[in-house]
């Protein structure tokens, strides 16, 4: 019986826990590495599966998913190294970690994958772009798409496109939210109230994307179907356009790829 072992209990350890045990895994083929006694007794009741130290979920896995914050991840590696062996694998989730970094942490053969994911995955809707370590076979790679699979959509990247993709998906939520937050600010200075406002602004998301999903139709397409000609889409789209938004987007992206850049050197 294979068992894939979760270290790190945060909110995205959790969401992947939560989200393999509604996907079928059986509880007793999970494993979680925790440390705080209270978090552990907590996960224990919810979910009924066994908490443990990170070198027993390290020894007892064939999978281990590390969802560890990138300054931590270093010393994780050296505690479970010593029990690591060849054909294991290893998911990592912790943003700007490279597939070389850690495997100049653990023995010759073990097989790593990179993650990125994104919040979504909160409630099944992540986006995760995974990659390939030099020790990765088409098994592993699928064992890590399963994994990932259990909350949202599953994309296989090269590894130095993994900046970008932070930069698109990763840190996308926050754009998203950042929109509709503007939007609700701006229908409440225009009159509405702001649960009216609310309401408008996240459906308004919901369709959008709905659309852009079912139709597959490009979003310049979808979007010109909106705007008539001298219309009030268009006229609001002009002031977009005369306040540089689209260009700002593009500068905002490329300022999340170097930083994601600056965070794998340790900058």
């Amino acid at each position: 019986m294979k068992q894939t072992a979760v270290i790190g209990a945060g909110v995205m350890g959790e969401t992947l826990l939560s989200g393999l045990v509604r996907a079928g895994r059986r509880v007793d083929q999970l494993l979680v590495g925790e440390k705080r006694e209270a978090r552990a007794a907590e996960l224990e009741e919810r979910y009924g599966v066994a908490v443990v130290s990170n070198v027993d979920a390290a020894a007892k896995a064939d999978t281990v998913a590390l969802v560890v914050k990138p300054q931590d991840m270093v010393d994780v590696l050296r505690e479970i190294a010593p029990v690591l062996r060849p054909g294991q694998l290893l998911v990592s989730l912790a943003a700007g970690i490279t597939t070389e970094l850690i495997e100049s942490h653990v023995p010759e053969g073990v097989a790593v994958v990179r993650v990125m994911p994104n919040t979504p995955a909160l409630v099944d809707q992540g986006m995760s772009a995974i990659s390939a370590g030099s020790h990765c076979d088409e098994a592993h790679l699928a064992e890590a798409e399963a994994l990932m699979a259990s909350v949202g959509k599953v994309v296989l990247v090269p590894e130095k496109q993994q900046d970008a993709v932070t930069a698109i998906s990763g840190s996308g939520p926050a754009y998203i939210f950042f929109v509709v937050e503007s939007m609700i600010e701006a229908g409440v200075h225009l009159g509405l109230p702001r649960t009216t406002a609310t309401d408008l602004a996240v459906q308004t998301l919901v369709g959008s994307a709905a659309m852009l999903r079912e139709t597959g139709e490009h979003p310049t397409v979808l979007r010109e179907q909106v705007t008539s000609p001298a219309g009030t889409t268009a006229a609001a789209l002009r002031e977009l356009e005369n306040h540089r938004v689209r260009a700002a987007f593009l500068a905002a992206l490329q300022a999340a790829r170097d930083r994601s850049r600056e965070l794998a050197s340790g900058s």
